[in-house]
């Protein structure tokens, strides 16, 4: 792949990760390729989990008035 899997969008890692999900599924790819597919595939998984646990905590933050609704937010603490 071109493109380093850290500079592509949440959105663009995932669209890249089900073309090569299809790709593995169909079977076509020789064996080395498959592996480097495997291996891509992996990073950006794991880039996509990063991402969204990233966006889950800055949803946490979001403090919530007595009245439910959105009153501003806390401190965000990266564990």
């Amino acid at each position: 792949m071109a493109t380093a899997p850290e500079t592509l969008s949440f959105e663009a890692a995932l669209a890249r990760l089900e073309d090569i999900v299809r790709l593995l599924e169909r079977g076509e790819a020789p064996l080395d390729q498959s592996i480097d597919l495997y291996q891509e595939g992996d990073r950006l998984k794991r880039l996509c989990e990063e991402r969204l646990k990233s966006a889950q905590a800055r949803i946490d933050a979001i403090a919530l008035g007595p009245d439910g609704q959105p009153a501003g937010t806390r401190p965000f603490e990266a564990q």
